[in-house]
């Protein structure tokens, strides 16, 4: 009907405001995600101030609240994601394109909330040394290929939850970078045999972070201080399998480029570039946030 007042969208502020007592009642939260639970419910009300726009012409006054600038804060993301996603966009190649997870154990959750910056990096290099290894292997590609790689710290039931997600195009490049090496339709790499690599080289870089004393232990795992605590603690983790999931997407790359956009904390900038360990060129890009739980900043791995 004409006229009719249009009924507001429930945005994720809402919710916060109405059932975020609650919430955080029922689950334990890091300092990190309580600040940004607070942000987002704040975020442009009267709470964080505000200013006056006036028109020029007309002399119209409208008063607009301040935004949180909290990086999880979907409405202070918006801007950020759609210039992030028309710059990946525009980089997409007309081939096959494969979504990766490597996924790390919820045994070293709490070592990360204390060492985020190593343990983060750690999943980016072992993540981008196990695909570089892969696709280097003649018995697989036997080029060097590329992607871009950006890390969530939760899952979809806001408890911790550390993976990274990759979009890879479905082939390398040989040295000389004359041809384009095709994978197998629907078909990237073996998971279980990424899985172990990939098991393998971030227990390693772990055990040298230990080694040269960039760990640090308090709270829940001060115990793990000394070399035998510590080296039994990498055998349990070496004794289970890991979990590293990969697979065309369903739409295709745009697909999972929409979905990281609208759950990570995309940096403001151009991505950092991770260079090829062969060619020297620079394939591998990285993005993302550590603040409130949400992802990490492509500069710190």
């Amino acid at each position: 009907m004409s006229g009719a007042p249009t009924a507001r969208r429930i945005d994720l502020a809402d919710l916060v405001r109405t059932h975020g007592a609650a919430y955080r009642q029922a689950h334990r939260l890091t300092r990190g995600q309580h600040r940004a639970l607070r942000a987002i419910a704040a975020c442009r009300t009267a709470a964080l101030g505000g200013h006056t726009e006036a028109c020029e012409v007309c002399g119209a006054i409208r008063i607009a609240y301040n935004s949180c600038r909290n990086r999880p804060c979907p409405k202070c993301q918006t801007l950020a994601k759609e210039r992030w996603l028309a710059a990946r966009r525009a980089e997409l190649l007309p081939v096959e394109y494969f979504h990766v997870v490597f996924t790390l154990p919820h045994a070293l959750n709490p070592l990360a909330q204390g060492n985020p910056r190593v343990l983060y990096g750690l999943l980016f290099r072992a993540a981008r040394e196990t695909l570089a290894a892969f696709g280097a292997d003649p018995r697989h590609l036997g080029g060097d290929i590329g992607g871009i790689a950006i890390l969530h710290t939760w899952g979809q039931t806001l408890e911790q939850h550390l993976h990274l997600h990759c979009v890879v195009p479905g082939g390398a490049l040989p040295r000389d970078g004359a041809r384009w090496l095709p994978a197998k339709r629907g078909f990237l790499f073996p998971v279980r045999a990424l899985a172990r690599v990939f098991r393998g080289k971030y227990l390693t870089g772990l055990r040298r972070a230990f080694d040269r004393q960039e760990l640090r232990f308090a709270g829940s795992v001060a115990g793990l201080a000394g070399p035998g605590a510590f080296g039994a603690f990498l055998a349990t983790l070496r004794a289970h399998d890991w979990v590293v999931y990969a697979k065309p997407p369903f739409a295709g790359p745009a697909q999972v480029l929409e979905y990281l956009g609208r759950y990570t904390c995309l940096p403001t900038g151009r991505p950092t570039a991770w260079r090829s360990p062969t060619s020297g060129s620079s394939v591998w890009t990285r993005g993302g946030c550590a603040s409130g739980g949400a992802t990490t900043p492509g500069g710190t791995a």
